[in-house]
């Protein structure tokens, strides 16, 4: 990976950080070029956060990835993705949508 794909990442990671935050959800950046030894993005409670800003969308890798990386870091693997000049994007399994979803609601 060139030093402008590693800046790039590191900026959505900072950029996705600070809209989660303003959410008031605790999102704490990885650490800068840990080469798969941190998370993207640290302190979401039960979600492990795979961030993409790509022009092109490969979802199946990325959750591939996020997937693989969950089982060592744990939560449940989210693809946080987005193009330029367009909104940010979350893609996670169904499975993992519907447990949160009933943890939400009781």
């Amino acid at each position: 990976m060139g030093k402008s794909s590693q800046k790039k990442g590191r900026a959505a990671e900072l950029e996705l950080c600070r809209i989660l935050n303003d959410a008031g959800i605790p999102a704490q950046p990885g650490s800068a070029l840990n080469y798969g030894t941190d998370p993207d993005i640290k302190g979401i409670p039960g979600i492990h956060a795979e961030v993409k800003r790509h022009e092109r969308i490969e979802i199946g890798a990325w959750m591939a990835q996020a997937e693989q990386d969950a089982q060592r870091f744990g939560g449940h693997p989210c693809v946080f993705y987005r193009r330029s000049r367009e909104p940010w994007r979350v893609a996670m399994p169904l499975t993992a949508f519907i447990e949160l979803y009933k943890g939400w609601k009781e």
